[in-house]
């Protein structure tokens, strides 16, 4: 019986989440011959933290569930007894980077990455505590049958199974490495106001993650396919597409990888929407099998985004994604141009390679960064009223947000460069990790 990892990380009030990952978390047990391990990776404060453990226990006892509800000193013990092990260059900021005192959506599916590891599970299937699932006659259509129909076997064994095929018969004896669908709902970004207030705005915003040689044509193109997901029509049957997946394809949400998230972490960047987005392209660029499906989840914004400082500080992360796209453009065009070349003999990511990119990329002048700061203040400030606000906080910090951009790549470099010994010392450390809910049977 292999192992696999569910995992919902969470720094919110989200207990409704967790009883419905906790059923989707069954339902694999019921229908696959797996042992999950459901782990819960909780950031919330006291209050919030002890209404979670309730929901947890409320799950009570699933034969093949094993829950794991770790908060954030259990986590950092976990990681400091790794990072010994490991013995990796520059101990303490390697914590730093694994458990920031800032929110990052790569920091804490790296963890989930490592935890899993430790626990044995050999693929880790990532939801989010802002989403739920879509039903059918009351039933939740649940993303997970999908991931464990073909995740991890042979692309040509995968072609066998409830999947149509658009895969070039060259990549059969390659595993499959990524299994994930999107939303539908909300934008994936909270910026459907800035649509409704100004088209024009939206697109000039919008288009900075663009690479900034590109016509205008394509960047409106990018514009139209951006963070809208799959719209919003309802499932009504399943697809599946064993295929290269398209990044704009698949959400963060609604996701699964096997094997690459061994070889390569995600950007560990602090307050940067997009962080967590990667693993996404690595695994298309380098040509590496996927399915993509159509068990959507339902996105929804929680009430925190829309005070005042939920404003400022979600505004704050999408000016940084933009800065980070500096970067990470210039990574996805020579991952593009190396295609299976970023791959070793086995099939496997070449690490090395990742991690020099992103080395290359951060000695690139920064002056296209200064000129997206400049078109999103003009727009901002187009659009008036608190984003006129907020574009007044932004220009107090441009020089320290154009230095964290590039430090930010900076550091996905060097964790990259640790992750392989990260990795071999989780493996050794599964006796750390407590179980709370649910034994193997």
């Amino acid at each position: 019986m292999r192992r696999i990892c569910l995992t919902l990380p969470t720094n919110r009030a989200c207990p409704e989440t967790i009883a419905a990952i906790g059923g989707e978390a069954a339902y694999a047990a019921a229908h696959f011959d797996v042992e999950v391990h459901l782990l819960i990776l909780d950031s919330s404060e006291p209050d919030t933290f002890a209404a979670h453990a309730e929901a947890v226990r409320a799950l009570g006892a699933v034969p093949h569930v094993v829950t794991h509800h770790l908060g954030e000193p259990q986590q950092r013990d976990f990681l400091r007894q790794v990072i010994g092990r490991a013995e990796v260059a520059k101990p303490d900021l390697m914590l730093e980077l694994m458990l920031p005192a800032g929110l990052s959506y790569g920091a804490c599916t790296n963890r989930a990455f490592l935890i899993a590891a430790a626990l044995g599970c050999e693929s880790v299937h990532r939801r989010d505590s802002d989403s739920r699932y879509q039903t059918v006659d009351g039933a939740p259509v649940f993303p997970v049958h999908h991931e464990l129909m073909s995740l991890g076997k042979r692309a040509a064994d995968a072609a066998r199974g409830p999947v149509e095929t658009a895969l070039d018969a060259r990549h059969a004896d390659k595993r499959v490495a990524m299994v994930g669908s999107s939303f539908v709902g909300e934008l994936s970004v909270d910026i459907g106001e800035i649509r409704g207030l100004d088209p024009e705005v939206y697109y000039d915003v919008v288009s900075l993650w663009a690479p900034g040689h590109w016509s205008d044509e394509q960047k409106r193109e990018l514009v139209d396919d951006s963070f809208r997901g799959a719209g919003s029509e309802p499932f009504t049957g399943d697809r599946a597409t064993l295929t290269l997946v398209d990044p704009m394809r698949v959400d963060m949400c609604n996701i699964s990888f096997h094997g690459v998230h061994e070889r390569v972490p995600l950007p560990p960047a602090t307050g940067t929407i997009g962080s967590d987005y990667f693993l996404i392209h690595l695994v298309h660029d380098a040509a590496l099998p996927g399915v993509l499906h159509n068990r959507n989840i339902v996105n929804f914004y929680t009430a925190e985004r829309r005070t005042d400082a939920g404003f400022i500080a979600y505004q704050t992360r999408f000016v940084k994604f933009f800065l980070s796209m500096l970067y990470f453009n210039h990574v996805y065009e020579r991952m593009t141009a190396a295609g299976e070349t970023l791959l070793d003999g086995q099939g496997h990511v070449r690490a090395s390679v990742i991690s020099a990119l992103a080395r290359e990329s951060a000695a690139l002048d920064r002056s296209e960064n200064v000129h997206r700061l400049d078109r999103v203040d003009a727009a901002y400030r187009r659009l008036g009223g608190r984003y006129a606000q907020f574009a007044d906080i932004l220009a107090t910090r441009r020089e320290r947000l154009l230095d964290e951009a590039r430090s930010d790549i900076e550091d996905f470099a060097l964790l990259t460069e640790a992750w392989a010994p990260l990795m071999r010392a989780s493996r050794e450390a599964g006796p750390l990790l407590p179980a709370v809910a649910g034994r193997p049977t």
